[in-house]
């Protein structure tokens, strides 16, 4: 675990009830006694000034987030967590959190009340999230176009590494009961290039690529690999613009949870599903078949209780 996570679990713990007298404190001042005796520059300040302008929301942002909004660059909010003596914005993000909390509440909050809030927050950040693939699929053209692709595409090689591998094998263990010949590559290098190639001379057409950050600079190598091939690219990312969109025939997008010590993918997940229904209604005949040829044989073989 690294130390931004080592410092998000703990901040996490559900810890005795009890307050401290630094937590008694209005959540004005002890926001403002983050900063006392600091010697800030002045993108620094623009950061200090924006939390305490918008304490409520700001808490809760990525430090990308944030940075966007302050119109600065993320490694100056590092900088400016770093100024404030902490190791680095996700442990700012846990002392800020538990203030915003009280705020918000116009009391401080307990340390029961504060950890089941994190978890609700948690929630309604997801929420936000599918909110936002929601509004993605008020046009259905798109999806249903993808869909469409992804099925005439045999083999169809599905790509996640790292932390991505959870939703590559995902859509390719269901996409396998709708699809003929489906090829899931999770490791990089070399392993990945001889699947792609091994892929295009069989025929394929088209890869749907995962990736969640922390973005693996061998998903990127694994991409361009696949463009170099001949393969097309269907990638699956968070909004986070970067080399692997420009790099992508098709990007969609979509949020990941965030709040809590390891990242959460209801958005990428329910994407994910809609890709797969857009593939069973391009072919509905084959995925009818292949459907209930998978329920006579797990019925045949027990596979289910």
């Amino acid at each position: 675990m690294s130390s931004g996570q080592q410092a998000r679990a703990q901040a996490a713990a559900i810890k005795p009830s009890g307050q401290s007298p630094e937590e008694v404190r209005p959540p004005a001042d002890r926001l403002l006694a983050l900063f006392d005796g600091r010697r800030l520059s002045p993108g620094q300040r623009r950061i200090a000034q924006y939390l305490i302008d918008h304490l409520t929301e700001a808490a809760f942002l990525s430090i990308t987030e944030l940075a966007e909004r302050v119109g600065v660059s993320q490694p100056s909010v590092t900088r400016f967590a770093a100024s404030l003596g902490f190791s680095g914005y996700p442990a700012l993000r846990d002392v800020l959190q538990p203030i915003a909390l009280s705020a918000v509440a116009g009391s401080p909050d307990t340390r029961e009340q504060i950890r089941r809030n994190e978890l609700q927050a948690a929630v309604d950040a997801e929420i936000e999230n599918l909110e936002n693939v929601r509004r993605l699929l008020a046009d259905t053209n798109q999806v249903l176009d993808i869909g469409r692709e992804l099925a005439k595409s045999v083999p169809l090689t599905v790509l996640g590494l790292r932390i991505s591998v959870s939703l590559a094998e995902y859509f390719a263990y269901a996409a396998r009961r709708i699809h003929p010949d489906v090829r899931l590559v999770t490791r990089g290098g070399s392993v990945a290039f001889d699947a792609l190639l091994q892929s295009k001379a069989a025929g394929g057409t088209w890869v749907l690529a995962f990736a969640m950050p922390r973005h693996a600079k061998e998903t990127l190598a694994a991409i361009r690999a696949a463009r170099s091939t001949g393969l097309r690219v269907v990638l699956i990312t968070d909004p986070t613009l970067g080399p692997l969109v420009d790099e992508a025939d098709v990007a969609l997008t979509a949020g990941t949870g965030s709040r809590l010590v390891f990242d959460s993918y209801a958005a990428p997940g329910m994407l994910s599903a809609a890709l797969l229904q857009a593939m069973a209604d391009a072919d509905p005949e084959r995925t009818q078949a292949r459907l209930e040829d998978y329920e006579q044989v797990a019925d045949q073989h027990g596979f289910f209780l």
